[in-house]
């Protein structure tokens, strides 16, 4: 099915559907989860529009090609343009916010990452994305201040609030916009806290987001 981007009450949102620019490493926990650094400069990286598709109700990852992580982010739906843009600039373009899973072969990017070749393949393939609905903008008072959390299984795998980022919504997506025009229909991931791990064919998710929206979703 080609997705398209939609209310969380299912209704269409009358925006295109682009591409997805993303954070690595914006929770101090999954920094230190990973054996990493925190570094001066964010990482930032893009998935294609070929990567996004429906959260619910069920997903498919790839077969034969290793271990496929979740990575529960909170989602940024834009629409309008953003070259340069200040903080303030930022908050009058969002449309609104959802949860995606930030799919990754972590051996295959592990692999690469050891032979210093980009890893896009990693965490752009086709379904790479899985998102939900989107709540708009003037229903969410306080995004800087959002629980959001995964359950696979019935267990609690990651739980995180977007107080804890290291940037901060705005602030990374004007400096993601110092680099990458954003256009209407773009999709910004926010960077995913500890808890990461692999997803096998079969499980059962649940994701929430504060009071806003709990999705059950599975693995096909």
């Amino acid at each position: 099915m080609i997705y398209s981007h939609h209310h969380i009450d299912g209704s269409h949102i009358g925006l295109p559907v682009g591409k997805v620019v993303c954070i690595g490493q914006n929770y101090q926990d999954h920094i230190a989860e990973m054996q990493s650094k925190t570094a001066v400069e964010p990482l930032f990286f893009i998935k294609p529009a070929t990567a996004l598709c429906a959260l619910a109700p069920g997903f498919a990852i790839p077969a034969g090609r290793g271990a496929v992580h979740n990575e529960l982010e909170l989602a940024v739906l834009i629409s309008q343009p953003l070259t340069q843009a200040s903080t303030e600039q930022v908050a009058n373009a969002i449309w609104g916010y959802s949860l995606a899973l930030d799919l990754t072969l972590r051996e295959v990017q592990a692999s690469l990452k050891q032979l210093g070749r980009p890893w896009e393949i990693a965490k752009g393939f086709d379904g790479a994305c899985p998102v939900a609905g989107f709540v708009p903008a003037s229903e969410i008072a306080h995004p800087q201040q959002l629980d959001f959390s995964l359950v696979v299984n019935g267990e609690p795998r990651q739980h995180g609030n977007s107080a804890n980022m290291i940037r901060g919504i705005s602030q990374l997506i004007s400096e993601m916009s110092q680099h990458f025009t954003l256009l209407p229909g773009d999709m910004v991931l926010t960077g995913t806290p500890a808890g990461v791990g692999p997803l096998q064919s079969g499980d059962q998710l649940q994701l929430q987001l504060a009071d806003f929206f709990t999705i059950n979703t599975k693995v096909s």
